[in-house]
């Protein structure tokens, strides 16, 4: 490549995984396999919540948005991904390049965004019970995920356009598996110092908010159900969060573990394998969690299974 800016880049070459020959074709049916899981089970999550009128609520249509979320998340990166297991030259456009850096980084806050704006609505169910259905009111909801997505493409848009008016002019070679930005700065010759401001303020603002929203969110849920007096009574209270209290522990646990460890201990490997889990296993295993472990969605489920039964 010659040195230049970025405008004489045309294309990226992603890494990958590995560059082990014998594991590419074992990754790309395992990977197919989380993919196929993913759209099956977001998309059958979105299906039940959205025939099932018992499912109305507004903890489950910030559900279905999760769903609807994890279900594109994971769609701006495992058919690239597919493919490269089985090409030899594995080359991204310019362009897809950075609108793949664009959708991930908006759905990245989203998820974070509305695990925040699901712990407030337990919060208001569990502490505030005779107010909920007015508290969360259907124009709220809306509101409420309204900003989420426009808190996600703001973020999208302003790290993409510091991210992509950089110089790429040394090498055009990503050592990861999509373009991210991390990579992304780490191959460019440019000064990156504003790039580093400007993605750790918003970072900061968006992950360390919904963090903090999520706890204090179950300090008062917990601090409440504790006082109810009967075993049966704390065991149903618990049971209409531990989901979402194991999806949050499993979301924000990597996104911590990816960005808050030591500088020292950085490896790009290690990255990768952080990636693929909040990228792409994540978003398999959310629709799985509230699925399994809600007696609501498992009897909306079986409703549904004995109707298509019946009408076959």
């Amino acid at each position: 490549m010659e040195k230049g800016n970025h405008s004489e880049v045309t294309e990226f070459i992603l890494s990958g995984l590995t560059d082990r020959p014998e594991l590419q074709v074992p990754l790309f049916g395992m990977f197919l396999l989380i993919y196929g899981i993913t759209l099956v089970g977001n998309g059958g999550m979105i299906l039940l919540i959205t025939i099932d009128p018992r499912l109305h609520t507004p903890m489950y249509f910030f559900l279905r948005n999760l769903s609807f979320c994890d279900l594109f998340y994971s769609s701006v990166i495992s058919p690239k991904m597919l493919l490269n297991f089985l090409v030899t030259r594995k080359s991204i456009s310019y362009t897809a390049c950075a609108v793949q850096m664009n959708l991930s980084v908006v759905f990245t806050d989203v998820e974070c965004l509305l695990l925040a704006v699901m712990a407030y609505d337990r919060y208001v169910a569990i502490c505030n019970p005779l107010l909920y259905t007015v508290a969360m009111s259907r124009h709220l909801c809306n509101q409420l995920v309204a900003l989420v997505y426009a808190g996600g493409l703001v973020d999208s848009m302003i790290n993409t356009f510091f991210t992509f008016r950089l110089s790429f002019c040394s090498s055009n070679i990503i050592n990861h598996f999509f373009c991210d930005i991390p990579p992304l700065l780490a191959l460019s010759c440019s000064d990156t110092r504003i790039n580093e401001i400007v993605i750790f303020a918003f970072t900061s603002c968006i992950t360390v908010s919904s963090f903090v929203t999520v706890l204090l969110s179950y300090v008062y849920i917990i601090s409440t159900i504790l006082q109810i007096r009967s075993a049966e009574g704390r065991r149903k209270a618990f049971s209409t969060c531990t989901f979402h209290l194991t999806a949050v522990a499993l979301y924000f646990g990597t996104l911590l573990f990816v960005y808050l460890r030591p500088t020292s201990s950085y490896s790009m490997d290690t990255d990768k394998v952080a990636t693929v889990f909040y990228t792409l296993v994540i978003p398999m295993l959310n629709p799985l969690i509230y699925s399994l472990r809600n007696t609501e969605v498992k009897d909306a489920l079986r409703k549904a299974m004995n109707k298509l039964l019946t009408n076959s």
